[in-house]
C-alpha cells in the first residue's frame, strides 16, 4: 500500500464516474452515509441535495463531512476526505452552473443540461466541500 501524493488524490477524484460517499451527523448523533455525484473546483468538492433529504438537514443543521471515494477493482485505491460545507440555497444561476458539470460528468454532455435544468430550482441545495484533511492510499493489493 502506498501513499498517494495531493495531486494524485485530486486526480483520483476526478477521474471517471466515482461515486462519493458522503458520511453526516443527524441530530441524535448517529451517522448517515449517502451516495453523492459531485464535481471538483480547485481544492472544493462540490454537489447538490435537497433540502429535505436526511444529507440535507444534517449538513444545514451541523456543516461537518466526511467523504470516501474509492477504486473497486485491484489493485485498489481510495481517497478519504474530511471537511466543512457551505450552502448555496439561493443562487439558482450558480446552481445550475454545477448542476449541468456534476450532469455531464456521470450522465454525459448530451444530457447534462437537462440534469442542471431539474436541478437548479428552489429547494435544492448547491453544496461545498472545503477540505480540511485528505487520505489518500493506492496500490491496496499491490
Amino acid at each position: 500500500m502506498e501513499e498517494m501524493s495531493k495531486v494524485e488524490a485530486y486526480e483520483f477524484l476526478a477521474t471517471g464516474t466515482r461515486t462519493g460517499k458522503l458520511a453526516t451527523a443527524r441530530a441524535d448523533g448517529r451517522p448517515h452515509v449517502a451516495p453523492i455525484w459531485f464535481v471538483l473546483d480547485g481544492e472544493d468538492l462540490i454537489f447538490n441535495t435537497w433540502h429535505k433529504s436526511v444529507k440535507g438537514k444534517n449538513l444545514v443543521r451541523d456543516g461537518r463531512v466526511a467523504l470516501t471515494v474509492d477504486e473497486e477493482t485491484p489493485p485498489y485505491a481510495f481517497v478519504l476526505v474530511e471537511g466543512t460545507v457551505e450552502i448555496n440555497d439561493d443562487d439558482l444561476a450558480e446552481s445550475k452552473k454545477w448542476a449541468t458539470r456534476i450532469g455531464g460528468r456521470y450522465m454525459g454532455q448530451d444530457r447534462a443540461e437537462e440534469f442542471g435544468e431539474r436541478n437548479a430550482v428552489p429547494g435544492e441545495l448547491l453544496v461545498r466541500i472545503k477540505v480540511d484533511k485528505i487520505v489518500a492510499k493506492k496500490e491496496m493489493a499491490a
